[in-house]
């Protein structure tokens, strides 16, 4: 695993294949950042599906209001739920989305983020300026390669929990 420099902003997803360390970029989105941590504190994306993960692009998750459930019908709407918190503004930055990069899913409004995040599979920077990037995977990598693709896959993964690493 990796060294964590800053336990208090870093995140650790436990996946099937093994955990993903992820730096929060607190300077660079700290309203993204604030969130994702309430949410982790309060088990909010444990057991979540990956429900958009597409070959060569990113594996989007943390639709918190329809991702945990296992009945398909629940599956098929994940993608358009959040968390009961307000959606966030835009924090739009110069960082590139490069391959490990953790980025805010949101709709057509650029101030629609909430729960949902994507981690990128490669460097796509035509998504630049328009998707806040707010973290990166420190370690891990190879078990996100690993995660089922489909929008959304018949059989998705999860994240079998989410942790600040220094609540774990």
């Amino acid at each position: 695993m990796a060294d964590i420099k800053d336990p208090e902003n870093t995140i650790i997803i436990t996946l099937k294949d093994g955990p993903v360390v992820i730096e929060l970029l607190k300077d660079v989105a700290p309203k993204h950042c604030a969130r994702m941590k309430e949410l982790a504190r309060n088990g909010a994306y444990d057991n979540v599906a990956f429900h958009r993960v597409i070959e060569g692009f990113m594996a989007q998750t943390g639709d918190v209001a329809n991702g945990n459930m296992e009945a398909d019908f629940n599956l098929r709407r994940a993608g358009t739920g959040g968390s009961d918190l307000p959606d966030l503004p835009a924090e739009f930055s110069k960082l590139p989305h490069d391959r490990g990069t953790i980025g805010a899913a949101r709709s057509s409004n650029p101030n629609s983020a909430n729960s949902q995040f994507f981690i990128n599979f490669k460097d796509n920077h035509f998504l630049n300026g328009q998707y806040t990037v707010y973290g990166r995977v420190l370690s891990g990598m190879e078990h996100v390669d690993k995660i089922v693709r489909g929008e959304p896959p018949a059989n998705p993964d999860r994240m079998i929990s989410m942790k600040v690493a220094s609540d774990a």
